[in-house]
């Protein structure tokens, strides 16, 4: 009976199928088999490197509890940053927290400006302060949050803005961000402060949580546990209902917003926020916000423990202590530092008309430094604690020989290179200067000048060849300290139906269109914006989406506008521009010119030729490299078959 027999016999096992879906489940991090599967590969390099972070770690808190080192919040205070802690936790609390934990802060900023001022640079020292101390830091921009605008203060809701000019605030302030804690970790280094392994920062961007964020989600977590009570109570809230102007449910749902954005770092390790002071209330709601929210979310933090783990990453040091009061230290923590003022008390921002901004083009590095150089003698000292990494004993020195005789204003000429150092780079600082005593000089001439002038704008001569390093690895590479201007315009003749590479031209961004086609060949060039799947215009979410430019084509250059009259190019991490598109007319009037403007009418179809040409060239060049090696693989491979059949 054979059939009975393989009936009876052991079936031969075959590996199930899985569909996709399934896999996809199957792969959630938060599934069984993928913590199963999951494994991360260190080397012994890198653990060694975590133990000597930790025994550092260990050495500095063991030097600051018998007095031989000073805190970092000692520091922070005797530099005029800490204003007022929030929270339940007291100043032993925090100060305990700060030595013996290697926590997170940050702070936020809603890109409502096109570019970052002065006035909130103050937080985010208090933040390069504890970066250069070791601390985990995050510079958190509020792409979503700045649909909104924080109502603290505000009489009257903010104005709506044009998509394409929120979106180009966001870019630019996303790099101001980046630029600026490359800046303050050169600027720290020249100041005796070397970078250490285990220094960490982020740049963030609040609308990478909020896409993916539902709101049954969002009222679960968070609105079970928000009370009206402290909303109301908010002095805000209580100003804008009394005088009859009234808020929006947007803004007075604000705080629970920012609050989200702390919950979103807090379980990544952030226990702490630094704000301004008027940031007071956004900070306490958030405490309280997050405290309901971890009841909801208590299957996360089971147990004191392994919070204790969660928040204090690989570096940790000291984690199974507890304040002498027994206080819980695993809560979160803010502190407000003074907000910037001037001598009659009015704070410094767009809002008053006052701001002095970082964007080299809106305020200029003479300018910038000509503004800290008249400063009033009873602020200067201030300035240099809060803008400077300068020991307090040189502060001191400093300010000593000023005193001496004030007219020669010392304190301010240190303050004022020492802040453009800060923002701009050391050489950025040094032109500045130069240029100052240049224009102050008593045998000033038309020459000098002119000099001067061309030296602030840097105008200096380029090696032939590419400029960038894409292509010419001799070409210099562009660091935090010297990235271009970022901001220019471009009649529409010039952009619109045509090639991309005459587009990079004429933006300054290559040396020739030649370069500007190789470029685009290599996938070297991106553009700020997303052409969906049958649309006809560019969609650049709040997250900041930049894809790799692979067309040449001259009809589909308009199509990557946004908003009709702005287009983003970035090319490596530093060089970026942002183009506004305006109509020929206009262009004339202002007297601007560009590579390309004013060579005629049949000038567009012949770059594109000129255009097509040079990439055929350069694929031609290509694919003859190409031959070439597969000829020598070939040769060689003739050579190894010779030698074998004559060794037989």
């Amino acid at each position: 009976m054979p059939r009975s027999a393989s009936l009876l016999s052991t079936p031969r096992l075959t590996k199930p199928h899985v569909c996709l879906s399934c896999q996809r489940k199957l792969s959630y991090p938060g599934s069984q088999l993928a913590q199963a599967q999951q494994r991360r590969w260190i080397t012994r390099n890198h653990i060694r490197r975590i133990r000597d972070a930790m025994q550092d770690w260990e050495e500095r808190a063991e030097a600051i509890r018998n007095g031989q080192k000073q805190s970092i919040l000692a520091l922070l205070e005797e530099r005029g940053f800490v204003h007022q802690i929030v929270g339940l936790f007291t100043r032993q609390d925090l100060d305990y927290l700060l030595t013996e934990r290697r926590v997170g802060a940050y702070v936020g900023v809603d890109p409502t400006a096109p570019s970052l001022h002065v006035g909130h640079l103050v937080p985010f020292m208090a933040l390069g302060w504890l970066y250069i101390h070791g601390y985990q830091s995050t510079f958190l921009l509020g792409g979503t949050t700045s649909k909104i605008g924080d109502p603290t203060d505000r009489q009257a809701a903010r104005e709506d803005k044009r998509p394409s000019e929120r979106k180009m605030a966001l870019a630019n302030m996303h790099l101001q961000l980046k630029r600026l804690g490359a800046t303050m970790e050169a600027y720290a280094g020249r100041r005796g402060y070397a970078r250490e392994w285990a220094w960490r920062r982020d740049v963030a961007n609040n609308s990478m949580w909020y896409q993916k964020l539902t709101l049954s989600e969002f009222m679960r977590v968070l609105g079970s546990g928000a009370r009206l009570g402290p909303l109301l109570g908010r002095d805000t809230v209580k100003n804008r209902l009394e005088n009859g102007t009234g808020m929006s449910y947007a803004e007075f749902s604000y705080p629970l917003l920012q609050a989200w954005d702390w919950w979103e770092l807090f379980r990544k390790g952030t226990q702490i926020q630094i704000g301004g002071a008027d940031q007071f209330g956004n900070i306490l709601a958030g405490i309280e916000t997050i405290k309901a929210m971890k009841k909801v979310e208590a299957v996360h933090f089971e147990s004191d423990e392994a919070f204790q783990g969660h928040v204090g990453h690989t570096f940790t040091a000291s984690m199974s202590k507890a304040p002498k009061d027994g206080g819980n230290i695993n809560e979160p923590i803010g502190f407000t530092v003074p907000l910037l003022t001037t001598s009659a008390g009015v704070k410094f921002g767009k809002t008053a008309g006052n701001a002095i901004w970082l964007d080299q083009q809106m305020t200029s590095t003479f300018d910038l430094y000509q503004f800290f150089l008249r400063s009033a003698d009873a602020d200067v000292e201030k300035y240099l604690k809060l803008f400077t990494f300068l020991p307090i004993p040189e502060i001191q020195s400093i300010m000593e020989e000023h005193q001496l005789d004030e007219s020669k204003r010392v304190a301010q000429h240190k303050l004022a290179v020492e802040f453009v150092e800060l923002i701009h780079g050391l050489g950025a600082a040094q032109s500045a200067q130069k240029q100052h005593m240049t224009m102050f000089d008593k045998n000033l001439t038309v020459d000098s000048v002119r000099a001067s002038q061309l030296e602030a704008e840097g105008k200096e001569s380029r090696a032939p060849g590419d400029w960038n390093v894409q292509l010419n690895k001799y070409a210099k590479p562009t660091s935090a300290a010297d990235t271009p201007s970022t901001h220019m315009k471009l009649p529409r003749s010039l952009v619109v139906n045509q090639p991309f590479a005459k587009v990079l031209w004429s933006a300054g961004l290559v040396s020739s269109r030649g370069e500007g086609s190789r470029l685009i060949e290599n996938k070297g060039c991106h553009i700020g914006s997303k052409i969906a799947r049958g649309a006809t215009t560019a969609q650049m979410g709040d997250y900041l989406a930049f894809t790799p430019l692979t067309t040449t084509k001259p009809s589909e250059t308009g199509n990557y506008l946004i908003d009709g009259d702005l287009l983003i190019l970035r090319i490596g991490k530093w060089k970026m521009k942002f183009i506004t598109v305006i109509s020929d007319e206009e262009y004339q009037q202002a007297g601007l010119t560009c590579p390309g403007w004013k060579e005629g009418d049949d000038a567009g179809r012949e770059d594109y030729k000129q255009v097509q040409r040079e990439t055929m060239d350069f694929r031609a060049e290509r694919r003859r490299e190409r031959l070439g090696r597969q000829k020598k693989r070939e040769a060689s491979a003739g050579v190894v078959r010779d030698y074998q059949m004559e060794s037989e």
